[in-house]
């Protein structure tokens, strides 16, 4: 059974091919969005974690064959390191105060967030891509994690560096720019996904960028297409936690008129976000 059959209407989404074989497993989870905490639909299939948005043209509607959706919207499914996900979970399951660095917990602890089951389904992808942002300690056959200010500060400068090489290949005049604006603009993509506090501002000091400045560009640009927040009435998740599989089939439609600035955020969002270090 494919993961969208028990839907009750058809949807279009756009999605990576993973290969997932008839009987794979994937599961659309309802978690935090780590900027504004509010409920974002995921797909989680093949230990890859993927944020759903959708774009939606006014009286639009998809001719699927002989078939009709009355649902316009255009779905996206987009790789995310699941590391920005999980870094509100960590930084409050710590419990620091002050200069105090924190307790140590077993990671079902952490995993365990109150109205949130979609994150039991992600302890295996937790436990591999938290270990560069955390320290590690094995007691007997039990593993304990606390999160570590100064590694999340080194893994998202590295992110910076690899965001600002995918600019340069993108745009053949960037590299000309001055070093600020080639800083300041990919560590405003990043704020699409970290809280002011902790992170973004200590990232800009240590960047040597103003704040107010360095995040004005995500603010003032045009805003990408939606995550899917708060409610789930455009896919229904109840029914689709069965066995997943990613196809398209036939040609894709004409392409939605998106604002050529916001498309080129998201495919080099998609690019350098999804790599790890």
């Amino acid at each position: 059974m494919a993961w969208w059959e028990g839907v009750e209407e058809t949807r279009i989404l756009i999605a990576p091919d993973h290969g997932v074989k008839e009987n794979g497993t994937g599961f659309l989870l309802s978690l935090r969005h780590p900027k504004s905490g509010n409920t974002t639909c995921f797909l989680y299939v093949n230990e890859m974690l993927e944020e759903i948005h959708w774009f939606k043209q006014s009286y639009s509607s998809w001719f699927l064959g002989d078939y009709v959706t009355e649902d316009g919207r255009l779905y996206s499914a987009t790789p995310v390191d699941p590391v920005f996900i999980f870094l509100p979970i960590f930084a409050e399951a710590r419990m620091k105060k002050g200069d105090d660095p924190g307790k140590f917990r077993q990671l079902d602890d952490i995993m365990f967030v109150n109205g949130y089951p979609g994150y039991l389904h992600l302890l295996s992808l937790a436990e591999k891509s938290m270990q560069v942002v955390c320290e590690v300690k094995e007691v007997g056959s039990s593993r304990f994690f606390r999160l570590d200010d100064s590694k999340v500060l080194a893994w998202l400068y590295h992110k910076v560096c690899q965001l600002k090489k995918t600019l340069c290949t993108l745009d053949k005049n960037y590299a000309a720019r001055e070093e600020k604006d080639t800083l300041s603009d990919p560590v405003s993509i990043l704020g699409e996904y970290l809280k002011d506090k902790p992170w973004l501002e200590p990232l800009c000091d240590h960047l040597k960028l103003n704040f107010a400045e360095a995040t004005r560009k995500a603010s003032d640009s045009e805003k990408p297409p939606s995550s899917i927040e708060n409610n789930f009435d455009s896919i229904s998740q109840d029914k689709c936690r069965s066995g997943a599989k990613n196809t398209r089939n036939g040609k894709q439609g004409k392409k939605p008129k998106v604002e050529t600035e916001s498309r080129n955020i998201k495919d080099m969002f998609s690019k350098a976000i999804k790599s790890k270090r």
